[in-house]
């Protein structure tokens, strides 16, 4: 194992932080990246990768590294510093207001500019050569700020490699998904290998988010380049959503530790004994498929459905309570589907997000994710 520590901050700034990632495996081969608690304060997401270095120490001594992992266990020392009222916040930078998770640069178009005319008909040289130029695009990208620092220092470790899997949580949730469309299919023995309660899938989900920028640019150069050029999609990501805030757990972080390395295994990149997927947990729904549940109007929450129920259209989801007259609106399902995630806050304000459903028709558009 080698540790590498990254300042992400500048000369002259009013704090010092570093990013430190562990490196475990050959170099040079196939490559892993994983990286925990983009959103800072997900501690599910930390815990996993803690059982992830100790479970990839062993595998290292023993051999059975095939191909290079790189592990980021707090993807985010500026969120962990910031505390609000004795409360970490850490999904949004309170400099700038903005997301941690989003606004990451798409490069496709810059590949595509350089690099349509340069392929040729060797797919496994067009994927060394999109890789190599990708690097080049990074290291070249001028971070003005320190959060624009962090942002490529991550991309950075993450670009290149064959799988990317970003460490998340939700408030209150079933373990869930996010895929792009395209690799359903590459991500679908990860979610059974998980327990997934959904996987989610959209072509862009909005926003810009972490996974997409290192698995974009493959889409949009093959796209540009033509069905004439062999070039595969050669970099998986996906956003795994670690259930809700509060569960932590050893048992739990060690389960999802190993499903993770049994789904490197099946990538050649972690060598372990025969790899059985388990049955489907859940179905692919598209992204556009979710049905938010949003408060109508302050009030008490009372859930009426556990996470994880299979809900039809109609059926009754929860109920809003007003606390000085006692009016209650129950807010129902539009959808059939799975109810996956929920509101760990039992009073809301009118406008909150309480709810999602997974649905499989599509029944929205535009920004796909949550702010």
């Amino acid at each position: 194992m080698q540790t590498h520590r990254h300042t992400i901050s500048a000369p002259h700034g009013s704090v010092h932080c570093e990013l430190t990632s562990y490196h475990f495996g050959p170099p040079g081969g196939r490559k892993a990246y994983i990286q925990a608690a983009l959103h800072a304060d997900e501690v599910p997401a930390m815990l996993v990768a803690q059982s992830l270095r100790t479970r990839l120490q062993l595998l290292e001594q023993q051999g059975r590294l095939s191909g290079q992992v790189v592990l980021v266990p707090a993807a985010n020392p500026f969120g962990l510093a910031q505390v609000i009222n004795e409360r970490p916040f850490g999904r949004f930078d309170l400099a700038t207001g903005i997301n941690f998770n989003r606004g990451y640069p798409q490069l496709g178009a810059q590949l595509a500019a350089s690099l349509a005319t340069r392929l040729g008909p060797d797919a496994a040289a067009n994927v060394r050569l999109v890789r190599g130029h990708l690097r080049e695009l990074v290291a070249a990208w001028q971070a003005a700020s320190d959060l624009a620092l962090l942002k490529k220092t991550l991309l950075s470790l993450a670009i290149d490699a064959d799988v990317v899997l970003d460490l998340h949580c939700d408030n209150e949730a079933v373990l869930h998904v996010y895929a792009s469309s395209a690799q359903v299919p590459e991500i679908e023995p990860l979610a059974r290998l998980l327990g997934a309660g959904a996987l989610l899938h959209a072509d862009l989900a909005g926003g810009d988010p972490f996974d997409e920028a290192c698995m974009r640019p493959w889409a949009e150069l093959a796209a540009r380049a033509g069905p004439q050029v062999p070039l595969p999609l050669a970099c998986v990501a996906a956003t795994i959503e670690l259930r809700g805030e509060t569960q932590v757990d050893y048992a739990t972080a060690a389960l999802d530790a190993d499903a993770i390395l049994r789904y490197l295994s099946l990538r050649g990149i972690v060598a372990l004994d025969a790899v059985a997927l388990p049955p489907a947990s859940c179905r692919a729904t598209p992204l556009t498929g979710t049905q938010r549940l949003d408060a109508p109007h302050a009030g008490m929450l009372v859930y009426l459905r556990a996470l994880g129920d299979r809900v039809a259209t109609g059926d009754a989801i929860a109920d809003l309570i007003d606390p000085a007259t006692g009016q209650t609106t129950t807010l129902r399902a539009g959808v059939d589907g799975v109810f996956f995630a929920r509101l760990s806050h039992r009073y809301v304000i009118r406008g909150m997000n309480v709810g999602k459903i997974a649905g499989v028709h599509p029944i929205r558009e535009g920004n796909l994710l949550s702010l």
